[in-house]
């Protein structure tokens, strides 16, 4: 059994399969899990698309608040939403408590995956998700402090990240 004193929170791109990823984390590790979005969605009574109508800043506020809120109670496994990293306050915040883990599938992948394509990200086209990708690879690689390459099946990927906690964040206990 692992036991685990720091939040693990995931970042990267919509559709890199952090919330997946970490909902099956929690299962193993049998730690409290929650996804930033649901729990705007949930505080609000408004979807994401709802409260992005009255502009990105204003999502971004409420956002900041809630990585705040969630990342105080600790230990928790924590999945944000992919442009958490456009204010360094939030990875800030982020950091006092928790191990920031960089979950990089390549964006053919992100694409070419159905479930994603379902998504309000991919409603302007494959070009927007390339933009973001540019936008953001940089901040995702500066801010963390681990990353994977989730290429493979998901239980591939929380096995790497289980490796990641034994091996650097908890030591050779």
């Amino acid at each position: 059994m692992i036991n685990i004193n720091k939040n693990i929170v995931l970042i990267g791109m919509p559709g890199c399969g952090k919330t997946i990823i970490g909902k099956l984390l929690s299962d193993k590790l049998n730690v409290k899990f929650c996804d930033i979005d649901e729990y705007i969605v949930d505080n609000e009574g408004k979807s994401i698309s709802e409260i992005f109508k009255n502009g990105e800043e204003h999502f971004r506020d409420i956002e900041s608040k809630a990585v705040k809120e969630v990342s105080r109670n600790y230990p928790v496994i924590i999945s944000t939403g992919g442009g958490v990293v456009k204010r360094v306050e939030n990875i800030n915040i982020l950091k006092e408590n928790g191990v920031i883990i960089f979950i990089n599938r390549p964006v053919e992948d992100i694409i070419s995956d159905v479930d994603v394509a379902k998504r309000p990200l991919l409603k302007d086209g494959k070009e927007k998700v390339y933009e973001l990708y540019e936008e953001r690879y940089k901040l995702y690689k500066n801010y963390c402090d681990y990353e994977i390459i989730n290429n493979e099946d998901m239980d591939c990927a929380v096995n790497k990240l289980i490796d990641i906690i034994k091996y650097n964040i908890l030591g050779d206990e």
